[in-house]
């Protein structure tokens, strides 16, 4: 079997392919991946030492995917993962829709020429913001908790469904990647190929390239460790936000299970997978963490509240485990502890990955 990775190179994409082969009999696995972050040809380096081949490419230019030879799955881990991307001064908006929909276009056209099945790592960020933010919010310790007060859509106690609100606004992130789910599950639908699509939580775990709005829990601890400037922003600037935490290693059984079942129709095409509420924790709580591990430190404020910041998201990722029979194996502790052993390991990580 051959399998094509894109975004090879970043946290998830290395993590999955260098995993892969444990769990799948007889995978060749091409990488792709253009390689534009700092980091990358660290990962680079390591997966050509485990056997796994990475082409320099963009799934943005369609000759690049030409010049692969065909292969009967596409897992797409490529994507610019930035909820503030395209408005933060940074990255263009073209760039983003470039990166995050034209290049799931030209996947898509790939796997129409090669009969090739499509798994998607999905985000949480195609929920909508004003759903989000209109849930009612109590707090508890240190932490926002939904009062579940009401009958909301896709919101019970285990988090959000997928059935929960996908109006805009999403932000220009989240609606390029809910567009690239729409138009992949067309594309499967019209030209028979499996298509499965994954939203996934906020991903974490040692080697991930921490910036504060992709790799939060990454970030923090590295920052923490080594007396970056933090922020509690938003929110009176008291850090009670809660997101919820997988490892990408977890992801692996369930891609495995997604690719032998191939085209059974009988299966549900998109799912949450998180690690849920058991794996969920505010910045604040995360904080009180580092402190035990690491000794204290100052933590500033800032109140202000930024463009597409929420209270709460944890997805619920019920739908999984009855479809799939997955449930995460590593809990909040084991992932955070993984972190911050690394953290201590590599002091100065997170320079590898600052922008040039």
């Amino acid at each position: 079997m051959r399998v094509l990775l894109t975004g090879a190179c970043g946290f998830v994409g290395k993590t999955i392919a260098s995993a892969l082969p444990d769990h799948l009999e007889s995978v060749h696995i091409t990488g792709l991946d253009n390689l534009v972050r700092r980091g990358s040809e660290h990962n680079r380096t390591a997966l050509a030492e485990s056997g796994i081949r990475v082409i320099h490419g963009d799934i943005r230019l369609p000759s690049d995917l030409e010049a692969i030879a065909p292969c009967d799955w596409i897992i797409d881990c490529a994507a610019n993962p930035s909820v503030l991307a395209g408005i933060d001064g940074k990255t263009s908006s073209r760039q983003l829709i470039e990166h995050n929909l034209v290049g799931t276009l030209n996947l898509l056209e790939a796997c129409r020429k090669w009969n090739a099945g499509l798994i998607m790592l999905s985000t949480s960020r195609v929920y909508g913001i004003e759903a989000l933010s209109s849930i009612p919010i109590q707090v508890t310790g240190e932490r926002f908790e939904p009062t579940l007060q009401g009958d909301i859509p896709g919101l019970s106690a285990r988090g959000i469904a997928e059935n929960f609100s996908t109006t805009p606004p999403l932000s220009l992130y989240g609606a390029s990647k809910f567009a690239s789910e729409t138009i992949s599950l067309e594309y499967g639908h019209s030209f028979g190929f499996p298509v499965f699509i994954n939203r996934c939580g906020v991903l974490a775990g040692a080697g991930q390239f921490g910036k504060i709005d992709q790799g939060i829990f990454s970030f923090w601890i590295h920052a923490f460790r080594g007396g970056r400037p933090l922020s509690f922003i938003g929110f009176d600037g008291l850090g009670r936000q809660v997101r919820d935490c997988l490892h990408p290693l977890d992801l692996v059984p369930l891609i495995v299970r997604q690719i032998r079942a191939g085209a059974d129709t009988l299966l549900p095409r998109v799912a949450n997978v998180s690690g849920g509420i058991a794996n969920s924790m505010s910045l604040a709580e995360l904080t009180a963490w580092c402190v035990e591990r690491f000794g204290p430190r100052g933590i500033d404020r800032e109140p202000r509240q930024r463009p597409f910041d929420i209270p709460w998201l944890v997805l619920d990722p019920t739908l999984a485990e009855r479809a799939w029979d997955w449930t995460p194996s590593m809990n909040m502790t084991d992932i955070l502890s993984e972190i911050a052993d690394h953290a201590e390991r590599n002091p100065d990580w997170l320079k590898i990955s600052e922008d040039v």
